[in-house]
């Protein structure tokens, strides 16, 4: 247990999964996007420092090189005595110095550095907690590399000369670096006013273009492994480990590569795999918890602890469905004889969404979206999309890659549709409903307001994912089931079982929100249940004597299933991510003391 949660040196470890990688695809740029889509037909933005004079000090170019990418001088002479002037073994000397040097708290917080691309006024409804649980990661890490090249240009410009003009000095530090003057010149003069990292892509991107050519001659492409393009590298494997110790600097779980738990329907795990339940895990009820993947380490550690030291089963929904959802389960069920529900759902966005092929840019490379959240892009956010899209129609071909790479941060940020001509769109609830696994208008109606309906969408199970799990309940309980559902929501547990083809004869459902509650209960009535439905607004309402009375009236339960708000345990969450302790994410402890207490009680009827 302890090797799966804790193993950093695991080689079946993916440090960066598939949310990650779709944003880390972004440039270093990402958070320019806010400023090119407020600002219709500018794509460029302003540097980050400001140059300041004093005197350029005189060191072999061998030294510069290091110096400008930000390290002191006392480690470069320290890691050039040990490895001599060997630029490879220099470079893993210094990283290696600042890795050991470094601690979160010399860290600068990027929070406190980057304006949000998106305002609070520019989402239909407010940011929740659970809001982007699955990327928060990569929006924090976004900035990273930005934050290398930034500090090697006011380390550089600072020493820079004081008979030199800014541009001078941005042009003589790129210089430096190794790329033609004249190539930097250009770039200057076609990207005015952008940073110095936008300027390095510009010339980096120009020149793989160059290199790609198949019409230019040989003698004119650039070569790639030239010094200029050697230093860049450089650089970002300086951003690569600053990435990698961002992540063990906010403890979180290192997630199985792929994210399959013991199985997918369209993949399995090599070999035959075979788990031990712990003994006082087996014999009645089942039991299925569920919460966000990308909790603290230690959370999931804490979880399996309470939960009879059983390993945690992780599953993103992408193998299920055309979106993301990165959650962890821990249950006792068997692995063996599962089946998914049929039909399978659409798989990718296209296969989802068919009208929209018609308009979607082949520069959007999206095949499915990221996690449904529980709010959604603006009508403002769209029209600023079609506003920076339609001032480069003078452009011939595709819009400049600065701004499609911006516009495309925002679709996947935000999960949004083409369904015109420069128009995007967000998700529709009855089309989140539908990616999801429940019956379309299942969140529809009764006064239900469409804030309402993406917040409870956003925080419900992924129906064909858990259906999965539970399908093995179907040969033990052909004539039906009782179930004890805690923190129900919108009863996504219910839908599953109901899909199954499982008879509910009995279902206690514990819910505090009463657009939840009602939705349940509206469900429950549409699909003419013939069993109970019995619902409560509050977990401590079952203490001992009045699950004794359930267990009296019911039979007993065969499922006790759910999932305790993430509210405290998303990374999204900046201000109260307190893990266990949280005030919303400590009603995991209530999901136990009722575990508990429901073996207990059903033990002592069996004596």
């Amino acid at each position: 247990m302890d090797k799966n949660l804790s193993g950093e040196d695991n080689d079946s470890i993916d440090w960066d999964t598939e949310d990650e990688l779709e944003i880390q695809e972004i440039p270093d740029t990402t958070f320019s996007s806010c400023t090119n889509l407020r600002d219709a037909g500018e794509y460029t933005v302003r540097s980050h420092g400001e140059a300041s004079s004093s005197s350029v000090p005189c060191q072999s170019k061998f030294i510069q090189q290091f110096i400008v990418m930000g390290f002191p001088e006392e480690s470069i002479a320290k890691a050039i005595e040990q490895n001599g002037e060997n630029e490879g073994l220099v470079l893993d000397a210094l990283l290696t110095f600042k890795a050991l040097e470094d601690s979160p708290e010399e860290q600068p917080s990027t929070s406190s550095q980057l304006d949000p691309c998106i305002s609070s006024d520019d989402s239909s409804s407010q940011y929740d907690e659970n809001f982007l649980d699955d990327a928060y990661e990569e929006v924090s890490w976004s900035s990273d590399s930005d934050n290398c090249i930034d500090s090697a240009d006011q380390c550089y410009l600072q020493d820079g000369s004081s008979s030199l003009s800014e541009k001078e000095q941005t042009l003589l530090f790129l210089a430096n670096m190794g790329y033609p003057a004249e190539e930097a010149s250009i770039a200057m003069e076609r990207c005015q006013k952008a940073s110095l990292a936008e300027l390095i892509d510009f010339m980096c991107a120009a020149q793989m273009a160059r290199e790609e050519d198949i019409y230019l001659p040989e003698d004119v492409k650039p070569k790639l492994n030239s010094g200029g393009y050697k230093k860049r590298k450089m650089n970002n494997e300086l951003c690569s480990r600053k990435k990698q110790r961002a992540i063990l600097d906010e403890d979180t779980i290192l997630l199985p590569n792929p994210m399959i738990g013991f199985g997918v329907p369209t993949q399995s795990v090599p070999g035959m795999v075979q788990r031990t339940l712990p003994e006082q895990a087996i014999g009645p009820p089942y039991f299925y918890y569920e919460n966000v993947a990308l909790a603290p380490k230690h959370v999931w550690g804490k979880i399996s602890r309470f939960l009879y030291d059983i390993e945690p089963e992780f599953v993103d929904s992408k193998y299920f469905c055309a979106s993301a959802r990165k959650r962890g389960y821990v249950h006792n069920l068997p692995i063996e004889g599962r089946f998914p529900l049929l039909p399978l759902p659409p798989s990718t966005i296209h296969e989802a969404f068919p009208l929209t092929k018609k308009w979607w840019p082949s520069w959007d490379v999206r095949i499915k979206f990221n996690c449904l959240q529980t709010c959604i892009g603006s009508a403002r956010l769209a029209d600023r999309i079609r506003k920076a899209l339609e001032a480069m129609d003078n452009f011939v071909g595709e819009p400049p890659v600065i701004v499609q790479k911006d516009i495309l941060h925002e679709c996947r940020k935000w999960n949004l549709l083409w369904v015109g001509r420069n128009k995007v769109a967000p998700l529709e609830p009855d089309e989140v409903e539908m990616l999801l696994g429940f019956p379309r208008n299942h969140t529809r109606g009764g006064g239900i307001s469409r804030t309402d309906r993406y917040k409870s969408l956003g925080n419900s199970f992924q129906v064909d994912t858990v259906a999965y799990h539970l399908s093995v309940l179907k040969d033990l309980f052909p004539k039906g089931i009782n179930v004890l559902s805690l923190f129900s929501g919108i009863g996504g547990a219910e839908v599953a079982l109901y899909r199954l083809g499982i008879p509910l004869n009995n279902v206690v459902s514990v819910e505090k929100s009463e657009v939840n509650r009602n939705i349940v209960r509206s469900w429950w009535e549409q699909t003419n249940q013939r069993g109970n439905l019995i619902d409560f607004d509050d977990v401590q309402e079952l203490n001992g004597d009045r699950l004794e009375q359930l267990i009296d009236k019911v039979g007993g339960f065969d499922l006790v299933i759910g999932g305790s708000p993430c509210n405290n345990l998303t990374g999204s969450n900046r201000v109260s991510r307190d893990g266990l302790e949280g005030k919303d994410s400590a009603l995991f402890f209530d999901y136990v003391r009722i575990l508990d207490l429901v073996k207990s009680i059903m033990s002592s009827r069996r004596v």
